[in-house]
């Protein structure tokens, strides 16, 4: 199914304001909780698309994740503990952190846990000082290496993203169905579109297909995409291969 027919100029999707970004990280938040509590015991054991977590590794991130951005002192653990690594990025570094020191939890444990942690993580990131969020600026790893991603972006979009993205790779691990709304699933891949696009600068025409999808463009000549838009999304985060402008690597 395709949202709409009318394509939308890729240069006039908004960006989100940081209030509006906060309603979608609680709808985000409460989409993987009710997704893990309807996980079966066996389910906790698959395989997903990141090679070194199962769905119970791939849950203890997402607490950790949402612990650290609700306490200040949790993320300088996280941070010293990854700066510590022998090699290897800082980013996977405080992952495999956060998966080790909560690897001891139950499943039910990881689920309440992020009950707690989740509504405490948004309003820790609801209450970001505004010079904060403009002026810091974080460096990344590759494949964003030479980036400096403004904090800002990290609270109102990227952390988002990344629990929207392991939500997608628990689906898809444990053969599900994930539950999608335009207003919200259409918003999130909107935004991942404008920053494909901002990206690679290049004229293109996209159709996403499925409830979160829509049909966007710019200028004439471009490559033509028409493609489902988890599949999309999946490529661009670098979980499947693309080609063409779909090698476009966007953070998630």
């Amino acid at each position: 199914m395709t949202v709409t027919s009318t394509r939308t100029e890729v240069d006039t999707i908004r960006g989100l304001s940081h209030r509006e970004a906060m309603g979608f990280a609680e709808t985000e938040f409460a989409r993987m909780i009710a997704l893990l509590q309807q996980l079966q015991p066996e389910q906790w054991q698959r395989q997903t698309i990141c090679e070194l977590w199962d769905v119970r590794a791939m849950a203890g991130h997402v607490l950790g994740m949402a612990q650290a951005q609700a306490s200040f002192p949790q993320f300088i653990h996280d941070l010293r503990s990854a700066r510590k690594r022998s090699g290897g990025s800082m980013i996977d570094a405080m992952n495999a952190t956060q998966v080790k020191e909560r690897s001891h939890l139950t499943a039910v444990e990881v689920v309440d846990g992020l009950v707690s942690a989740s509504s405490r993580a948004v309003r820790a990131r609801r209450r970001s000082p505004a010079p904060m969020r403009w002026l810091l600026r974080i460096p990344q790893d590759p494949p964003f290496q030479g980036e400096r991603l403004q904090y800002g972006f990290l609270v109102d979009t990227i952390f988002t993203r990344d629990t929207w993205i392991h939500r997608l790779d628990i689906v898809r691990a444990t053969g599900g169905e994930m539950v999608l709304t335009h207003d919200h699933d259409g918003r999130i891949v909107a935004d991942a579109v404008a920053d494909w696009a901002g990206r690679h600068g290049q004229p293109f025409d996209l159709t996403l297909t499925g409830p979160a999808g829509g049909h966007w463009g710019r200028g004439t000549d471009g490559e033509t995409f028409e493609l489902d838009a988890l599949d999309f999304c999946w490529t661009i985060a670098g979980r499947g291969p693309g080609g063409g402008l779909l090698k476009t690597r966007v953070p998630f």
